[in-house]
């Protein structure tokens, strides 16, 4: 904590050498007019005497704003000339670094807000600069990796760096903070990094998740020797949806377009892909059966249509049922009982599952996800849609970094009651 003693200090203007000649208020900003002048130091070069010359054509430097407007500090500074060489040199400030027209406390206020989600350009605009600015001082930004640590749990995905181009991340799935961002993820890039760290260090790692992305699998194995591998069970549920919607498709394809059971599956499809745990009790207006009906009323009489929906229906239903309630021998064992009657979409899930059983086991016994690593990746796209893309992936990462990893004390304020 810092304490302001009087005005000059709050808006940034520190240095005792500076003194304020007058405030002009435009319109579109507040100009400050002042002069930096003190002592005649001795000689730079030849440690001669020198004597006070004339001041300097007025700098014009942005400081931070002063009652919510612009504010332009516009500084004469004193010259001095050494008697002996004849040498001019100007007067320096700690306001501003040398051959530089920014304020200090303007460059602090960029880096304050490029750990935000926010886009160059809007930062520019904030604080009065040009985008090469505050692109330049994102560039100053040195990301040190250390090898020593890595998190007992530990959450991997890809996601979307330009079109048609996957990234890799691996993130603390505790504390949520990310541990790397690797440009592609090739299984070579991935083993690469992570060979850096130590065995002992990696053999500390005790669960990593992953979607069910087949190319992950075993280099988890290769790097994490004692790691359980749990896949998100967001994407086990998901592959099930998939194929109960594929063959919902297919079996209202079967029906004329204008028939009741065609309009029922189609207009409908959103019940049926539901848990019918968690269907609604609302009646509304059905427009397809034109009368009043409950969700559960709609599947009673949508089932009907067809003996294979029905069949397909009460499977994925059981499906889900012993998923969501962690019942993982009545779940494998359903799907060995019918994995020779299901079509084709379903064999092909029940395939990978069996695959993958004791993967899925893990996901059902112990708490952990995708879950918070696929919040970071909604950040992310927020962060490369407000910047409309980045020219280079170094510049990404960066800045992913420094806006996500940076942990930043909350100050928001409290309102008092009138």
């Amino acid at each position: 904590m810092e304490l302001f003693k009087n005005t000059t200090d709050l808006i940034g203007l520190k240095d005792n050498n500076i003194s304020i000649s007058f405030i002009l208020k435009h319109q579109s900003h507040i100009e400050i007019r002042a002069k930096l002048d003190y002592q005649a130091p001795a000689c730079l070069f030849c440690h001669g005497k020198m004597i006070k010359y004339d001041f300097q054509k007025p700098s014009t430097i942005p400081i931070l704003d002063i009652q919510g407007m612009p504010t332009l500090l516009k500084l004469k500074k004193r010259r001095f000339q050494c008697k002996d060489c004849r040498k001019v040199v100007v007067s320096q400030s700690p306001l501003v670094k040398r051959n530089c027209q920014i304020s200090q406390p303007v460059w602090a206020k960029i880096t304050q807000l490029l750990t935000n989600t926010l886009s160059n350009a809007t930062i520019a605009r904030q604080c009065h600069v040009s985008v090469t600015t505050v692109q330049r001082q994102l560039e100053n930004f040195q990301i040190k990796e250390t090898f020593d640590k890595l998190p007992a749990i530990l959450s991997w995905d890809e996601f979307s760096r330009n079109k048609g181009q996957l990234s890799f991340i691996a993130q603390d799935f505790e504390t949520k903070k990310i541990v790397t961002v690797l440009e592609d993820n090739k299984q070579t890039t991935i083993k690469n990094f992570f060979f850096k760290f130590p065995r002992k260090v990696r053999e500390t790692v005790e669960v990593v998740t992953v979607d069910m992305s087949g190319s992950y699998i075993p280099i988890i194995k290769k790097l994490f020797p004692k790691a359980r591998i749990v896949l998100d069970r967001f994407h086990i549920i998901q592959h099930l949806s998939r194929a109960m919607m594929t063959t919902r498709i297919a079996i209202m394809k079967s029906f004329n377009t204008q028939s009741l059971p065609y309009r029922a599956m189609k207009n409908h499809w959103k019940i049926l892909q539901k848990d019918s745990r968690k269907l609604s009790l609302n009646a509304f207006y059905s427009r397809t059966f034109r009368q009043t009906l409950t969700p559960r009323e709609i599947v009673q009489k949508t089932l009907p249509f067809s003996e294979e929906l029905r069949y397909y229906y009460d499977l994925y239903q059981l499906l889900l049922f012993h998923f969501q309630e962690k019942q993982a021998n009545h779940f494998f064992g359903l799907i060995e009982e019918h994995l020779e009657t299901v079509n084709k979409e379903f064999r092909t899930v029940f395939k990978t599952f069996l695959k993958y059983k004791s993967y899925i086991i893990n996901a059902l016994e112990l708490p952990y996800s995708n879950a918070k690593l696929e919040a970071t990746n909604k950040l992310i796209k927020d962060i490369k849609r407000q910047a409309f893309g980045f020219r280079t992936f170094k510049t990404f990462k960066t800045k992913i970094l420094i806006a996500l990893n940076i942990q930043k004390e909350r100050t928001g304020t409290i309102l008092s009651r009138c």
